[in-house]
């Protein structure tokens, strides 16, 4: 009865939609613990490209079963274009296969339209929210207002309330921002047509979870956003409003960890962030740019969801290593090396730089790390391309000093190296535990 937690080890945005695509291959059950439509996972099947933000990234496998687990907050309008998009590519997404939780909380248009009134009236000092009514949500939930997915067994009172619940936030909405409100009566019609739709998805996904592990099969956990933007243990305040780490992953699916058998970390070979927030390692100009690609092609640093640009550093070993320790990381997967190819020398940060004084850990939480000059250590680049490479023994010399580099300064084996973009282009590897030195 094995649970496998994947978890972002850095902002999000890490690849971590294919890493589930692989492991799917081997799981019953994927599902999804947190977050919303704020995230955005990629999976990529021959010429298919298939971007996903609130069914897990398995339901393209035909064998699993797909799983929403009560720590998310879903917007039903996006699960329902989702859920249409996957059926006309020939996916089965029927209530057979997908199932809701009836503990999620749902987002609705007063959400929406508090995230971008409280994000602009913060003028210059955005947290970089997707606005898509993601954290007010969270809020609701937290004060004890938000409204669960199971109210839309009765879709009728569940219209009713969302019509309440939006007109009390078109309160705040007029007197506190001037702003126009959404209008309660199309709220109430568009969200009781909704839950006439998903009432079959509904379902106690906690049980379903607890019998799929009861009967010996094999759960994949799939996270949203990354370990850095945890609400407790994230760069606070510039976080999300849930917990994508992997104790997130038990509470949102209402697990124990008595059947958790391996947490596996996703980790670009380089590091990425969007939005506002504090980034030792970032980069500007040419090496960045580079990092960041043109946007013209799906693997480009540019926001699944937002289509922002993201910003682009060097690999962050201090952030690495406690993304290890909180998170309880087995092991990692290293996806983008083969960006890196053409870039010598290429930087890892070893340490941080605090008045004189050098921290090879965090001396204090994640929240400020405004006033760390990072410790960098360079290695030697490689120019060989590596979208070919299937096998260990195919990467340069340089890519594997590389990896082992990330090794030794994690303390964990890199189980999974992408090299590209597509399904088959993931080396597998088998490693030897790894002592780190630090």
């Amino acid at each position: 009865m094995p649970l496998d937690i994947i978890v972002g080890a850095q902002w999000g945005d890490e690849g971590k939609g294919r890493i589930t695509d692989l492991l799917a291959a081997e799981a019953q059950v994927v599902a999804r613990y947190s977050g919303g439509d704020n995230a955005g996972h990629t999976v990529t099947v021959g010429e298919q490209l298939f971007q996903l933000h609130l069914i897990p990234s398995g339901i393209v496998h035909p064998h699993t079963r797909c799983f929403m687990g009560g720590g998310m907050v879903v917007n039903p309008e996006t699960l329902i274009q989702e859920i249409d998009r996957l059926d006309a590519l020939g996916v089965d997404v029927s209530p057979k296969r997908l199932k809701l939780s009836t503990a999620a909380h749902i987002v609705t248009p007063a959400h929406r339209a508090l995230d971008g009134a409280e994000e602009a009236r913060r003028g210059g000092r955005e947290l970089g929210t997707t606005r898509r009514g993601i954290g007010p949500a969270y809020t609701d939930k937290a004060a004890r207002r938000g409204l669960r997915a199971g109210l839309m067994r009765d879709p009728a009172s569940f219209a009713r309330q969302v019509a309440q619940q939006v007109q009390a936030a078109g309160e705040m909405l007029e007197k506190v921002y001037g702003l126009q409100a959404p209008d309660p009566a199309e709220a109430a019609e568009l969200y009781g047509a909704l839950a006439e739709r998903l009432r079959p998805y509904l379902a106690d996904v906690g049980a379903l979870v607890g019998q799929a592990l009861q009967a010996g099969e094999t759960v994949l956990a799939e996270g949203a956003q990354g370990t850095l933007l945890d609400l407790d243990l994230g760069t606070y305040p510039y976080v999300t409003s849930s917990h994508p780490t992997a104790p997130g992953a038990l509470l949102g699916l209402g697990v124990g960890a008595r059947q958790l058998r391996r947490v596996l970390g996703v980790a670009k070979a380089f590091q990425t962030r969007v939005g506002a927030g504090p980034f030792p390692t970032e980069l500007q100009g040419a090496i960045a740019d580079r990092l960041r690609g043109t946007g013209e092609h799906p693997w480009d640093e540019f926001g699944t969801t937002t289509g922002r640009p993201r910003r682009c550093g060097w690999l962050d070993g201090v952030l690495l290593r406690y993304a290890s320790r909180v998170n309880g990381l087995t092991e990692l997967a290293i996806t983008k090396l083969d960006i890196l190819t053409g870039l010598d020398p290429l930087r890892i940060c070893l340490a941080y730089q605090q008045d004189g004084e050098r921290h090879n850990d965090l001396p204090d939480s994640a929240a400020d790390l405004s006033e760390f000059t990072p410790v960098y250590e360079d290695l030697p680049g490689w120019q060989a391309d590596l979208w070919q490479a299937r096998r260990w023994e195919d990467l340069p010399p340089q890519a594997q000093a590389y990896v082992e580099r990330i090794e030794a300064l994690s303390g964990l084996p890199v189980r999974l190296i992408s090299v590209g973009p597509e399904r088959e282009q993931i080396i597998q590897r088998d490693t030897r535990e790894v002592d780190s030195p630090y």
